[in-house]
């Protein structure tokens, strides 16, 4: 689509109570940005078991975008966590937006028991600290969420 590598940011709508998610505030002001000579495409996925990971296909076919970064609210944290490993489990602390609330089931089924990122995160945390922004690596977001995109699973 145009000129322009397309790089997908998304985040997800307010969920548990809240009215807004800090995850969506932050894709939909890069939406329509142009960076290093990539085109951001910023896009608010559904908080709900299995719906957000339709949408992030259909945004995948959409725009057939050379990055995905996906984000998400991890409330209570002091930094940006840039997240090592995904495990392949939903174990929900708070009912989604449509009531559910999974314990220990899969979210991709029969896949590999965790993801590990493809993504230099320690370059990324070194650049992150020198401009100022208070950033920690995360062994672990916890479930899978939508990160198979950017990650690869460990052999």
């Amino acid at each position: 689509m145009g000129r322009f590598p397309t790089v997908l940011v998304t985040g997800f709508e307010a969920f548990g109570g809240q009215t807004v998610n800090p995850s969506w505030m932050a894709a939909q002001a890069l939406h329509g940005r142009t960076v290093a000579g990539h085109r951001l495409i910023g896009a608010q996925l559904p908080t709900v078991f299995g719906r957000a990971i339709e949408a992030l296909r259909d945004l995948l076919h959409r725009y057939h975008p050379a990055l995905v970064v996906c984000t998400g609210q991890a409330g209570g944290r002091t930094a940006l966590s840039l997240e090592r490993i995904a495990i392949n489990v939903n174990d929900a602390r708070i009912p989604d937006n449509d009531g559910a609330q999974p314990v220990d089931t899969p979210v991709v089924a029969g896949g590999p028991a965790a993801y590990f990122t493809s993504m230099p995160i320690k370059a990324m945390l070194a650049a992150l600290l020198a401009e100022g922004i208070n950033a920690e690596v995360s062994q672990t977001g916890g479930h899978l969420r939508l990160q198979s995109r950017v990650l690869r699973p460990h052999a």
